[in-house]
């Protein structure tokens, strides 16, 4: 089976509906791309022409970063529990790193696609995981394709691909929470130079309703983030955090919006009979 072609649907009605999930994205956090045409074109071309989009922020309207890449290298400790040679259970910590990037929804601050490399200290595997919003189909599993420029350029114009020439990464779901469900797989190293080398990763998901998902991935900054260190955690969060209160702020500012437009529409009923009042003036001359 092709890679983009589930009950008939190909690659353009997935990359159609990756542009429409992500009409209304930010890069998060502030180590996102700069103002300029960055590696989110592939979806920001097509979604310029959704006119439900136009109030919505975009990746342009974040401030720009210290970094080029809206990819970022996270490390900390953590507890993992195991047993001695005598068998009693002790704690040792271990560093475990994420390569990670991250769109959120410029509206509600929701994430509309994660993925990551996870690196843990100590093991020499290493796995590749996606997260996607809730609602999807677990059975069926996410894909994942590497697209090289050629391929992300013609993505991005709704343009048909060689599909055959894709490798599909075959991811299956281990975790849902209210934010999403993360999907992964071992990330060999094959995928991993893929990916250094690749322009874009297009993940594919089935929702409820057996219709696929496409949710694209820029790579660009990919390959220096991974061999590169990781960026200072404070920093990180605190970054972060002020584009959560951007987004917080647009909430407020389409709650105005909207209070003010159901406001107007109230008045226009009142309006009318106002208007009609002065008819009434004839009548008390004839006294």
């Amino acid at each position: 089976m092709d890679f983009m072609k589930t009950n008939g649907i190909s690659t353009r009605v997935a990359t159609l509906a990756a542009v429409v999930a992500l009409g209304a994205a930010v890069t998060a956090p502030a180590f996102a791309q700069e103002k300029k045409k960055d590696a989110a074109k592939p979806a920001a071309a097509p979604a310029a022409a959704a006119p439900a989009q136009k109030a919505a922020p975009t990746s342009a309207d974040v401030p720009p970063p210290p970094s080029k890449s809206a990819w970022v290298k996270l490390c900390e400790k953590a507890a993992f529990n195991k047993k001695d040679k005598d068998g009693k259970d002790v704690k040792d910590e271990k560093n475990i790193c994420l390569t990670h990037h991250e769109r959120l929804d410029g509206n509600t601050g929701m994430v509309l696609v994660s993925a990551a490399i996870r690196q843990v200290e100590g093991s020499d595997k290493q796995h590749l995981m996606i997260m996607v919003p809730i609602g999807m189909a677990i059975p069926a599993g996410a894909r994942a394709a590497v697209y090289s420029k050629d391929q992300w350029d013609k993505a991005s114009k709704n343009e048909k691909i060689d599909e055959k020439a894709l490798k599909p990464i075959e991811l299956k779901y281990s975790l849902c929470h209210p934010a999403g469900c993360t999907a992964e797989v071992e990330a060999t190293a094959d995928i991993v130079n893929q990916m250094k080398g690749g322009a874009g990763l297009m993940v594919l998901a089935m929702n409820a309703a057996a219709q696929p998902i496409g949710f694209p991935v820029p790579l660009d900054g990919f390959g220096e983030a991974f061999a590169g260190k990781p960026v200072d955690n404070v920093e990180y969060a605190k970054a972060r955090g002020q584009l959560m209160a951007q987004i917080k702020q647009r909430q407020a500012e389409l709650v105005e919006q909207y209070k003010k437009e159901q406001a107007e529409k109230g008045a226009a009923p009142a309006a009318a009979p106002a208007a009609a009042a002065p008819a009434a003036k004839p009548a008390e001359k004839k006294k």
